[in-house]
């Protein structure tokens, strides 16, 4: 079985993994205007991150659990460490 710190682990590798995989959703490379204020010509005019950062906690949450229902039920068992108990 693994222990509470290695579920947050799991989480937190699980959240930055689904981050970047939501991150290019909703970007359209339509055109544009040249910056004038300095501003990188690629970057999105309004990327949305509170909303991705929403959808990111929501979608690592269910992959979380899937993750740890596969673990528990033994599906995929976790190999014993040597020195572990």
């Amino acid at each position: 079985m693994i222990g509470p710190t290695t579920a947050i682990a799991i989480y937190f590798v699980v959240w930055w993994t689904v981050l970047f995989a939501v991150l290019p959703l909703g970007m359209n490379q339509g055109p544009r205007e040249r910056q004038t204020d300095g501003g990188d010509w690629g970057a999105p005019v309004n990327p949305n991150l509170k909303k991705k950062f929403i959808t990111t906690t929501w979608v690592a949450a269910i992959v979380w659990a899937v993750i740890l229902v596969i673990i528990f039920t033994g599906i995929l068992p976790l190999p014993s460490l040597p020195g572990g108990g």
